[in-house]
C-alpha cells in the first residue's frame, strides 16, 4: 500500500517536472520569437529612418545649393552687364 502511494507520487512528480520542462522551452522559443522580432523590427525602423534623414538632408542640401547658384548667377549676370556696359559708354 505504502509503496503503491510511493509510485503514484513519483508519476505525479514526473508529470510536473515534464510539464515544468516543456514550458521552460516554450517560453524560450517564445523569448526567441520576441527577439527575433524586434531585431527585425529595430532593422526596419533604422532603415526607414535612415532613409528619411537621407531625404531630407539631400533636399535640404538641394535646396541651399540651388539658392547659393541662383545669387552666384544673379552676381555674375549683374558684373557680366556692367562690363557691358561700360564697354558699351
Amino acid at each position: 500500500m505504502i509503496q503503491e502511494v510511493a509510485t503514484k507520487e513519483n508519476a505525479v512528480i514526473t508529470i510536473i517536472s515534464i510539464t515544468i520542462i516543456v514550458l521552460n522551452m516554450m517560453m524560450i522559443i517564445v523569448l526567441g520569437i520576441k527577439n527575433a522580432i524586434m531585431v527585425a523590427t529595430m532593422a526596419e525602423v533604422t532603415t526607414v529612418t535612415m532613409a528619411e534623414i537621407m531625404a531630407v538632408t539631400m533636399a535640404e542640401v538641394t535646396a541651399v545649393t540651388m539658392a547659393v547658384i541662383t545669387v552666384v548667377a544673379k552676381d555674375v549676370a549683374a558684373v557680366g552687364a556692367g562690363c557691358f556696359n561700360s564697354i558699351n559708354i
